[in-house]
C-alpha cells in the first residue's frame, strides 16, 4: 500500500513530531510511503519512515537541481511545480494530510476530487459549509495514531469518500 502523507514545508514543532510519528507507524506498517520531496512535515515524515528502515518515495515539484532530502530513500523529479500534487494523490492508496499550508489544502482537494481513496486530516484544515458544516470526506484524526489506523485500516461507512464530482 502506498500512503501519500503531505503537509506544509514551513511547520511548527508539534506538526514535526505528528509527521514524524505518521512516518514511523505507517513504516512499521509495512506501507510504502510518498511525500512531496521537500522539507518541514516532508522531510520529518520521511525521517520517521527511514527510522524504522521503510521506503519513503519524494515526488518533487522541482527540477532536481536542489539535492533532495538525504531522509528520502528515492525521488521522483517532475519540475510541474505545484501540478505535482495531482502526481502525489493518484499515487496513493491513502492521503494523511498533517497540519495545513495552501499546498496541503490543494492535496486534500485533489485527493477528495479522485474520490475512493481515504483522506485523513491529523491537525489543519477543516473544511465547513456556510453554516459552519463540516463538509464530507476528509475524516479527522485526533493523534498519528488513529490517522494511520483510518488511512490503513476499515473506517465506518460514513468517514469513506464520497463519489467523485464531475
Amino acid at each position: 500500500m502506498q500512503v501519500a502523507v503531505c503537509g506544509p514545508a514551513e511547520a511548527t514543532p508539534g506538526e514535526l513530531a505528528q509527521a514524524r510519528r505518521v512516518g514511523e507507524l505507517l513504516a512499521e506498517r509495512g506501507a510504502t510511503v510518498l511525500c512531496g520531496g521537500g522539507g518541514g512535515v516532508m522531510a520529518a515524515v520521511a525521517t520517521g519512515v527511514r527510522d524504522r528502515a521503510g521506503l519513503v518515495i519524494g515526488v518533487r515539484p522541482d527540477d532536481g537541481s536542489v539535492p533532495a532530502p538525504v531522509e528520502l530513500s528515492a525521488s521522483v523529479v517532475t519540475n510541474l511545480g505545484q501540478a505535482r500534487n495531482a502526481i502525489l494523490v493518484w499515487s496513493a492508496d491513502a492521503v494523511i494530510a498533517v497540519g495545513g499550508s495552501w499546498g496541503t489544502l490543494s492535496e486534500v482537494a485533489l485527493a477528495l476530487r479522485r474520490g475512493g481513496i481515504p483522506v485523513v486530516v491529523l491537525g489543519g484544515w477543516r473544511v465547513v459549509d456556510a453554516g459552519g458544516v463540516p463538509i464530507p470526506g476528509p475524516v479527522d484524526a485526533a493523534t498519528p495514531e488513529d490517522a494511520v489506523r483510518l488511512a490503513l485500516g476499515n473506517p465506518p461507512e460514513s468517514a469513506r469518500p464520497g463519489p467523485v464530482a464531475r
